[in-house]
């Protein structure tokens, strides 16, 4: 451990500590001489003004009114944190395929200039870290800010959306409640002042977006939760019912671990096949994924997803006639 990762550490457990902490338990927690612990005290007391108070024989620790208040200056990070940050650096300048890199470019070059000042001179291997997007769609960057504007800001939004399902295009009004993340894509989640119920948006459908007059309704979270995330998939609505799907004992080392839905109950059967059961209300996501096990997967229950899986499956051989 180098004096830049004992300051910290050091830092941390006087901070931590609700009695004296004696220089036999420093040298334990930090690794180091008796005399390396008096010198990180003297540094960490004189130099940073760390509200160090005690001695060598009965312990030291932080001065209980002013510890609350003080931190280390500047922003201290250990190894570990760093490699961390350099992690999630790479993660938000990868995942997004371009869309936002004008925003983030700030960001991103204080990270490297952070990243920089405490690597020693050490190159850091960022090629070791591999993020690849899946199935993202493209989106316009001014609509996002707009529409994030709206979300933070608690304001009106208006704007025209174009449905994939049916390409027909609308101009909706809408107090927007929170962005949601989902399969490398992004969605609105809004209460649509002309429809008077709650609607998710792609954001990638939505055009024109402007700053409406108004604050926006807040809906509350319970609400939110049971009409947005109480089926599977993004666009789930209330539920309708529980759909049943059994794995094959091969697919099952996959299922197993996997998050369906915040509500799944799962089972492993006697012969090793993997029992699953997701509420659902809009079947067509559900189905899809389903249908990515092939014949690893099997909808037992209930009868109508079956039958429009069955239907599912014949239209798909039907490809291949």
């Amino acid at each position: 451990m180098d004096r830049y990762e004992r300051i910290i550490a050091l830092h941390r457990v006087l901070q931590a500590a609700r009695r004296p902490v004696t220089v036999a338990r420093l040298q334990d927690e930090l690794g180091c001489s008796r005399a390396t612990v008096y010198r990180d005290l003297a540094f960490l007391r004189d130099g940073l003004m760390a509200p160090l108070v005690g001695d060598g024989e009965a312990g030291f620790h932080y001065d209980k009114a002013e510890s609350e208040r003080f931190e280390l200056p500047g922003l201290w990070l250990n190894s570990e944190e760093l490699h961390a940050l350099l992690a999630a650096q790479q993660l938000l300048s990868r995942s997004s395929g371009g869309m936002l890199s004008s925003a983030l470019a700030p960001l991103q070059q204080r990270v490297e200039k952070l990243l920089d000042a405490h690597s020693g001179g050490k190159t850091w291997p960022v090629e070791r870290v591999r993020v690849i997007p899946h199935r993202g769609r493209r989106m316009d960057e001014h609509v996002f800010r707009i529409v994030a504007s709206a979300v933070l800001e608690r304001r009106k939004l208006a704007f025209d959306y174009r449905a994939r399902s049916t390409d027909e295009k609308s101009r909706r009004n809408c107090s927007p409640q929170r962005l949601t993340h989902y399969r490398d894509n992004w969605y609105l989640d809004a209460w649509d002042e002309d429809k008077q119920g709650l609607r998710s948006f792609s954001i990638d459908r939505i055009s024109a977006a402007r700053l409406a007059d108004g604050v926006a309704r807040d809906v509350e979270d319970a609400a939110l939760n049971a009409h947005l995330a109480g089926s599977y998939g993004i666009f789930s609505g209330a539920p309708k019912g529980w759909a049943t799907i059994v794995f094959s004992a091969k697919a099952a080392r996959w299922v197993a671990d996997e998050h369906w839905h915040s509500q799944q109950q799962g089972r492993f059967l006697a012969d090793g096949r993997y029992e699953l059961k997701v509420p659902y209300s809009v079947p067509r996501e559900l189905l899809m994924d389903v249908l990515h096990y092939g014949g690893d997967a099997e909808i037992v229950e209930p009868k109508v997803l079956r039958e429009q899986m069955r239907a599912m499956l014949q239209l798909a051989i039907s490809n291949y006639d």
